[in-house]
């Protein structure tokens, strides 16, 4: 009996290959006019290479291959697919994975959010406070070297979790939801594998720890009454159009994209200008300008960010040159026919920001740092041009990113200049990221505006 079962054990393994790989390359057999290409290995696909890391200022030797095979193309026939895993992190609720009614439903509560946020006085006054602490922080009277990336993260959690929660950076509760948030965005990006210690586990269990928090915060609030705070849990609180469930989601996706996205871009302003002396040096005669029309305790208002017309184009320059999101998952809701190819309903496709952004036929000398070819041009988002996605996908939240990165760079220009320390270069694997955190030198030129 047993040597029966030796004997039949290279079958059954012969067996599970054929069906395994049968399984993998059926679709591309049974669709003649699908795009041709590579499904790559079975069960990896061609994920390794996908992962391979690249300059974020380039798209890498597999988008290049793919984009130049297949084109740059994006029809109205897709609808936001994202991988099961992300669901499993972000929550049903989160307005990253919502589909329809319920998407639309998220994101005009979000744009009455902003609309009413990013030039109110007492959120621009919360900017400048946090940034003044900050780049407080730094003066020692000498020369000094910080890790940019850490701090740009400490100014971005900092506003984003005021904004939202009204909670300032000496509450415990504050640090408790850092550490998780930390776990959580580590578990993002990492191999879906829900193993007790993996990432990914420990990246749910944090969201579950981040929720339980902010469900806290709701049942203290209503319990006492205290809904006079002028944040965006103030205005949740208020409305019944939401569950309890969706409320803590928008919380969550309100301090995902106001911590990251905005971090790293204000992260990549610093890099680029840092290898731009003639651009720092217009940037920071424009902030100077601005300073010396106000008295020296006297904050920014609307009006002077309306007034950062090169620093706006420095941070969209920043933006295509660095492609902080790269790509976004997109699914045919039917059968959908480009050029001489037909995508098969059900299939998923990655429309790539940056084969737009670093097309030379879009943007002249594409590969170069360039802001002053924003003069004239529209500031907001194009078919050439769309860092915060696009459409009813745009994000919600793109404007207060630019505001929060215009008022650090007014307070950094104006009281520092600096150097990046060694080589190091905003990468992708696929998320972007500077490998060595953005080491930079820093020297104080002037005391506290």
């Amino acid at each position: 009996m047993m040597g029966e079962l030796v004997l039949a054990a290279p079958a059954i393994l012969l067996s599970l290959l054929l069906t395994l790989v049968m399984s993998h390359f059926l679709p591309l057999l049974l669709n003649p006019k699908a795009p041709r290409g590579s499904f790559g290995w079975p069960l990896v696909g061609e994920t390794l290479r996908f992962l391979t890391p690249h300059a974020s200022n380039t798209l890498g030797s597999f988008l290049d291959d793919h984009c130049s095979r297949y084109g740059r193309n994006e029809e109205k026939l897709f609808q936001c697919s994202y991988p099961k895993p992300i669901h499993g992190i972000l929550g049903k609720s989160s307005m990253l994975v919502v589909l329809g009614e319920d998407h639309k439903r998220l994101r005009t509560l979000a744009l009455a959010l902003v609309t009413s946020t990013k030039l109110k006085p007492s959120y621009l006054g919360d900017i400048e406070k946090i940034a003044l602490h900050l780049v407080g922080s730094w003066h020692h009277g000498k020369a000094s070297k910080i890790t940019f990336c850490d701090e740009a993260r400490k100014f971005a959690f900092r506003v984003i979790v005021k904004q939202v929660l009204g909670l300032s950076p000496e509450e415990p509760v504050t640090a408790m939801i850092l550490e998780d948030f930390l776990t959580f965005m580590k578990g993002l990006i990492s191999f879906p594998l829900r193993i007790p210690g993996t990432p990914y586990a420990r990246a749910v269990q944090a969201r579950e720890r981040i929720s339980s928090t902010v469900k806290g915060i709701i049942e203290e609030r209503r319990k006492t009454g205290s809904c006079k705070k002028d944040d965006f849990l103030n205005v949740l609180l208020s409305t019944n159009e939401l569950s309890d469930e969706e409320k803590v989601s928008f919380v969550l996706d309100s301090l995902l994209g106001g911590y990251e996205t905005t971090s790293l871009l204000i992260s990549m302003v610093v890099y680029f200008l840092g290898q731009s002396a003639t651009d720092l040096d217009q940037v920071k005669r424009e902030h100077e300008g601005i300073r010396s029309t106000k008295g020296k305790e006297e904050c920014l208002s609307s009006e002077d960010y309306k007034k950062m017309e090169y620093t706006q184009h420095v941070i969209n320059e920043a933006l295509r040159c660095g492609n902080i999101v790269k790509f976004v998952h997109r699914k045919a809701l039917k059968d959908v026919r480009y050029k001489e190819y037909l995508i098969p309903s059900g299939w998923k496709v990655l429309p790539v920001f940056s084969s737009v952004h670093l097309n030379p036929s879009l943007h002249g000398n594409a590969q170069q740092f360039q802001p002053r070819r924003w003069e004239g041009a529209s500031q907001g988002t194009s078919k050439k041009f769309t860092p915060f996605g696009g459409g009813p996908r745009l994000c919600p939240g793109s404007e207060l990113a630019k505001v929060e990165a215009a008022f650090f760079v007014h307070h950094l220009v104006l009281n520092f200049r600096w150097k990046i320390d060694g080589d190091d270069v905003p990468m992708a694997y696929p998320y972007v990221e500077f490998p060595r955190g953005l080491p930079i030198e820093i020297e104080p030129i002037c005391s506290e505006s």
